[in-house]
């Protein structure tokens, strides 16, 4: 039998430890493996709703279902990152294991390990730079690359729980100082929680000191994510129109024309996928009512909003038929009683019920019912 080098045998009995435990192990991995299931069916909710396949509806009510969903999404995320560190110590000796593949299977069982090790470290540097805008850290397109990891990292998470199952079973319960190694990782995990979380639950706002965005931190006391600038809209003057287009004709739209139809106020938040959201009042024209002027407010067929934004990945979004019609659903001209600012979409936006940030759509410049 080869011996291993002398440097990786001093290594692993530098790092030795009488903590770590299968049981240890096991509890922190299914912990681990927890945090990621509710972290990638959230994000996989998000995909969906922001990307539909054919068969994919998502409804209108409850209006705060995308919130809770996406507050979750970023709370497990970033527990996972105590977790995995734990995970990581506790069979750390276990990575300069000597031979590295004893047969096949083992060499396979490895494999497994460090394809799900490497999705998790990539999925949760990504997320965390997703949430701080450090987007040129990244030289790739975010979106498809953290959702395909994500593929990667939750069947290879299911191949390793299915493999040490029996370990998990018929390891010996965990010592009072194992125990509180548990407790300490949990503390851990609860901090960052509480530490971040504010930006999701209002009340817990002055303790979220480690929140990228803040609730009532922006223009008109709401977080911003691209200003009207960075978007490339311009400043609004008087020969500003809204087209509405539907089977009934087209009508173009003055402010004055808008303002003079009948307003509505909603209380509805604006809910982002990077977890943070806020709620205002807003007050405008329900988009039912503009579907009317061209005989669409009745017909089953969803509507297409356009943006004043010359270009961006997110210059055009899709309501469907119930949103669209929903009577909470507006295209808002004032928020919390004023007239918006640029960076909030002036002069209009949209704001619906239950609807990711990202797609309330902002500077709306159009809105064309759709064939079937």
């Amino acid at each position: 039998m080869v011996r291993p080098p002398d440097a990786l045998t001093a290594l692993s009995r530098r790092f030795t430890s009488p903590l770590r435990s299968p049981r240890l192990t096991a509890h922190l991995g299914l912990w681990l493996a927890a945090a990621f299931t509710v972290c990638f069916a959230t994000g996989l909710l998000s995909h969906a709703i922001q990307h539909p396949p054919g068969w994919f509806h998502w409804p209108a009510r409850p209006v705060q279902l995308y919130r809770i969903t996406q507050g979750l999404h970023i709370a497990t995320g970033l527990a996972c990152f105590p977790l995995l560190t734990a995970k990581v110590w506790s069979v750390f000796p276990k990575l300069f294991a000597w031979p590295p593949a004893r047969s096949v299977p083992h060499a396979l069982e490895r494999g497994a390990v460090a394809l799900l090790s490497g999705a998790a470290l990539f999925e949760l540097v990504t997320g965390l730079l997703n949430i701080a805008y450090w987007y040129p850290l990244m030289p790739f397109g975010f979106v498809g690359a953290h959702y395909w990891t994500a593929w990667l990292l939750i069947g290879a998470m299911l191949m390793h729980v299915a493999a040490k199952l029996p370990v998990i079973a018929t390891a010996p319960p965990a010592d009072r100082s194992r125990r509180g190694v548990l407790a300490l990782v949990g503390a851990a995990a609860g901090v960052i929680t509480v530490a971040t979380v504010g930006q999701t639950v209002r009340p817990l706002r002055r303790l979220s000191v480690l929140a990228p965005r803040l609730p009532d931190v922006g223009p008109q006391g709401l977080p911003v994510n691209k200003t009207a600038a960075a978007a490339g809209v311009t400043t609004v003057d008087g020969d500003y129109r809204l087209t509405v287009s539907g089977p009934g004709g087209r009508h173009s739209l003055s402010l004055t024309d808008l303002a003079a139809l009948p307003q509505h106020t909603v209380s509805l938040p604006i809910a982002c996928v990077e977890g943070w959201s806020a709620t205002a009042d807003w007050t405008g024209v329900r988009v039912v009512d503009l579907l009317r002027l061209v005989g669409a407010a009745d017909v089953d067929l969803p509507v297409a909003v356009e943006s004043l934004q010359p270009a961006g990945a997110y210059r055009t979004s899709t309501l469907e038929p119930g949103p669209a019609r929903d009577p909470l659903t507006l295209l808002a001209l004032r928020v919390g009683g004023a007239p918006l600012h640029p960076d909030h979409g002036y002069p209009c936006r949209l704001i619906a019920p239950n609807r990711p940030g990202v797609l309330q759509t902002k500077w709306v410049g159009a809105l064309t019912v759709l064939s079937a």
